[in-house]
């Protein structure tokens, strides 16, 4: 076997045992952001579109999954569908005016719309306000036949939500489609020259992330049990790109890297209060000025040059 996949085995074997020895709630907490992190990743590493406002799309995912469970009673299925979709939808609306501008005026666009959600989230009262969506049940799957009330059980419905959706971005990235989204983030004019519609493939891969943003938020709504104003708020779209920083823009495993990264220090370092976005700001610092191309990039790179000189 090939080292990278007994690497993969190994990593899959890590997930199966890993609730019998950390805190289950901790490791789906995690996935969820991981997942949230690659679909950024899948944005900004591959397409080149940097968004300052996708936490629009994983919160409002959880807002679709908490209403449509609790307050209609319908199975948690069609709750993660409708977070889906939702998020796809307001990535198309979204995707469709970003497009227009390049660079900073795309950021910004992304946004000025994400505050615009997060603002609508205050008044709607699907939303609940400042209280948010909160005791959201953990109604079981397929019809009863899978179980979630067990944080063990949830677990590894969360782990398959994961690996699916980190294998639709493998997909996305490893086919024709992605590389020609690769081809516009390095040089988009001479991907039009060659006859590829730019804005065509860009909108595409916004409306991907978006949804896959959505299916990440739902699932931590499932989780967590409640929504609320922070799963929107511009905070919760930088971490997501800090996330993304310091594991790896680029690549595969990077995003997971950092989310873990990220989610490991707001687990254990919430006895030190405000004082862990100062831990988390000078780590990031370090990370930015010795790991350019994060941790993930930055080790691929030292194995890559390390086979070369054998």
């Amino acid at each position: 076997m090939k080292p990278g996949q007994i690497a993969l085995v190994v990593a899959l074997a890590a997930a199966l045992v890993a609730p019998f020895v950390a805190y289950p709630v901790f490791l789906m907490t995690a996935l969820c952001f991981a997942l949230f992190a690659g679909a950024f990743n899948l944005l900004l590493g591959y397409a080149g579109l940097m968004s300052f406002g996708h936490a629009m799309f994983f919160g409002m995912a959880a807002y679709f999954f908490g209403h449509v469970v609790k307050a209609w009673g319908l199975p948690p299925e069609l709750g993660l569908l409708a977070g889906v979709l939702g998020a796809a939808a307001l990535g198309l609306v979204t995707g469709a005016l970003a497009i227009r501008r390049q660079g900073i005026y795309f950021a910004m666009i992304t946004l000025a719309f994400a505050q615009m959600v997060y603002f609508l989230c205050v008044q709607m009262p699907f939303t609940h306000g400042e209280d948010g969506l909160q005791g959201i049940d953990r109604r079981a799957l397929l019809g009863g036949l899978i179980p979630i009330t067990d944080d063990r059980h949830l677990y590894y419905v969360v782990l398959a939500i994961f690996l699916f959706g980190y294998f639709c971005i493998y997909r996305f990235i490893h086919s024709p489609f992605g590389q020609v989204l690769k081809a516009i983030r390095d040089n988009e004019p001479r991907a039009v020259s060659l006859g590829y519609e730019a804005d065509r493939y860009k909108l595409l891969a916004f409306v991907l992330s978006a949804a896959l943003s959505g299916l990440a938020g739902a699932t931590k709504a499932m989780v967590l049990q409640f929504a609320t104003l922070t799963d929107v708020s511009a905070s919760q779209s930088g971490e997501v790109v800090l996330m993304a920083l310091v594991g790896g823009l680029g690549t595969i495993t990077g995003p997971i890297v950092g989310a873990f990264i990220i989610i490991t220090m707001q687990n254990y370092l919430a006895s030190f209060g405000e004082f862990v976005l100062v831990i988390q700001g000078a780590i990031f610092v370090v990370i930015v000025m010795a790991f350019r191309k994060g941790l993930v990039g930055e080790i691929a790179d030292w194995w890559k040059s390390r086979r070369k000189a054998g």
